[in-house]
């Protein structure tokens, strides 16, 4: 390598180094009025947040409060920590509107009895393996990014659909959440939020989803395009809902496939959630559609799940959180285990595409 190569390299590692350094505060930070200015536009550069005057003056008050309660919690002795992530300069009103609005309960009240096959397979499974992690059995694709759009329902049912596809044809294949924001409109409602359990409905009668190749997000609602909705890739056969408030049956279903879940999102410590285990503090007002990838233990004996969201890569634990398993309340950690459901795949095929990329992968 030449010389300006190399010190091409060794710029881009200290411009790199510079920003993830930035992320970071200390107390000293915390000082002055014009220190906290300082990290708030250190803040706003890492983001790449723009703010009029005005509105920069507003926010900073916003995030003034936000950097303390971080720093706050962070001095506590929590099996997790928190970071001034992109939602630093957002109340928690304005973060739960925007990010964990997805009126789930509105969606399950107006629902009436769960669908799905009214059977669960995984009844009678008597042993479940001490840990599961299905990104190491190659089941799950990268953490994914929702944007400002209620559609954590459509990304919550395309885990699992990726999930059990892997599983069943030993192939991972993206595939679609713009399809069922734009299709999917007879019971969901795009980015104004969804169940899963519709979703999955939806996939089965349609007979099958398209790629995300073919059919990209744009993190808004569209109007269905049907020559890349008929572009269906990947089927399944139907869907079963976990037995509710029941975590060792949910157990049973994520030692077997990816589960669908939803949960409540929207506290303060969850906004800002960095590492570890998550033992917070919120409700059962389920406002978010997530999906367990596995579970594991820790060297000090608390469980978890594995969860994965869609907020980005760098929310949390790389877009993942780990969320306490086995808590006394029967329906589990912010309501985890009220709402699971997965899809069913028998056959290890998928339709023919009628024009799929040539990307895509049958």
């Amino acid at each position: 390598m030449d010389m300006k190569k190399l010190l091409w390299v060794a710029l881009s590692l200290a411009l790199v180094l510079g920003v993830s350094e930035s992320f970071d505060f200390q107390e000293k930070d915390l000082s002055s009025e014009e220190s906290l200015w300082d990290l708030y536009e250190r803040w706003r550069s890492h983001h790449t947040v723009s703010r009029s005057l005005d509105e920069k003056k507003k926010r900073f008050n916003v995030f003034k409060a936000n950097v303390m309660h971080v720093h706050n919690t962070n001095k506590m002795d929590k099996p997790y920590k928190l970071k001034l992530n992109k939602f630093a300069d957002l109340t928690n009103h304005e973060f739960r509107n925007a990010y964990a609005g997805s009126k789930v309960n509105h969606h399950r009240m107006f629902r009436g009895t769960p669908r799905g096959n009214g059977t669960f397979m995984y009844e009678n499974v008597d042993r479940v393996p001490p840990s599961v992690d299905w990104r190491k059995k190659g089941a799950v694709t990268p953490v994914k990014n929702q944007g400002q759009c209620g559609s954590c329902w459509a990304f919550s049912t395309v885990v699992a659909v990726e999930g059990v596809n892997q599983i069943k044809t030993h192939k991972l294949v993206p595939l679609s959440e713009q399809e069922l924001v734009d299709c999917d409109n007879e019971e969901n409602q795009g980015c104004n939020g969804g169940l899963m359990e519709y979703a999955f409905e939806y996939i089965k009668k349609k007979g099958g989803l398209a790629t995300e190749n073919s059919y990209p997000y744009t993190a808004e609602d569209g109007t269905c395009d049907t020559s890349k909705e008929n572009d269906m890739i990947v089927s399944i056969d139907g869907h079963e809902n976990v037995p509710a408030n029941n975590e060792d049956a949910l157990l049973k279903a994520v030692s077997n496939q990816p589960v669908s879940v939803a949960i409540d999102a929207g506290g303060f410590d969850f906004q800002f959630y960095s590492e570890g285990v998550f033992t917070g503090d919120c409700t059962t007002e389920l406002n978010h559609g997530v999906a367990i990838v596995g579970y594991g233990t820790t060297v000090d004996g608390t469980k978890y799940w594995i969860v994965k969201n869609s907020w980005g890569e760098e929310w949390g634990e790389g877009g993942y959180i780990r969320m306490e398993r086995g808590v006394p309340d029967k329906e589990g950690l912010c309501g985890i285990a009220m709402e699971a459901s997965y899809p069913i795949k028998n056959s290890s095929t998928n339709p023919t595409p009628h024009s799929s990329s040539p990307k895509d992968e049958l």
